[in-house]
């Protein structure tokens, strides 16, 4: 199972076994940096959140309760090292608004499609519990149970952000030509 073999190797990480480290990194490395990345719309900030949480998890091993399951300990970690990120680029904005839209170069824009630029816009017209339900739920694809876990907060107010998030997602899409 999963989390019998997540357990076993974060008991030998704090052990200091570093193949053990690797394997935890290997395993939820792109799954976190998916997650980043839907919520910051950024590659480098997406990479660069990645890194954060996994030296924010090594450092802070024995603070996990293995009562819930280490990939919810591990998206917690990377929802908030997100919102933090989300929060220095605001002090920063300033630097970025001449900045063509997004880093991308027309070839990227091309192979990556309208719709996913569409969606990645709608995203983040989201707020940030909207925009995480949202992520978690449709790109990460947890359970309710498992966003409540993850964010903290009781399955039906889970369910309670994600209806209206995705009314805000749908209504936006629309506005950009999208029909259902």
């Amino acid at each position: 199972m999963r989390e019998d073999r997540d357990f076993a190797l974060l008991e030998d990480c704090k052990r200091g076994d570093r193949q053990a480290l690797n394997s935890l990194v290997r395993r939820y490395e792109r799954p976190v940096y998916n997650a980043a990345y839907r919520m910051l719309g950024s590659p480098d900030d997406a990479a660069d959140v990645t890194q954060t949480t996994f030296l924010k998890a090594l450092e802070n091993l024995d603070r996990y309760n293995p009562e819930y399951k280490f990939f919810s300990w591990i998206y917690r970690i990377a929802v908030n090292e997100s919102i933090n990120q989300l929060n220095r680029r605001k002090r920063v904005v300033a630097l970025d608004e001449d900045r063509p839209s997004g880093t991308r170069g027309p070839e990227d824009q091309l192979e990556m499609g309208h719709l996913d630029s569409d969606i990645q816009a709608a995203l983040h017209q989201l707020s940030m519990d909207h925009r995480a339900v949202i992520v978690l739920r449709h790109f990460v694809e947890c359970s309710y149970r498992q966003i409540g876990e993850i964010l903290q907060i009781p399955e039906k107010t889970v369910k309670s952000r994600l209806f209206s998030a995705r009314k805000r997602m749908k209504d936006s899409l629309e506005g950009r030509g999208y029909e259902r």
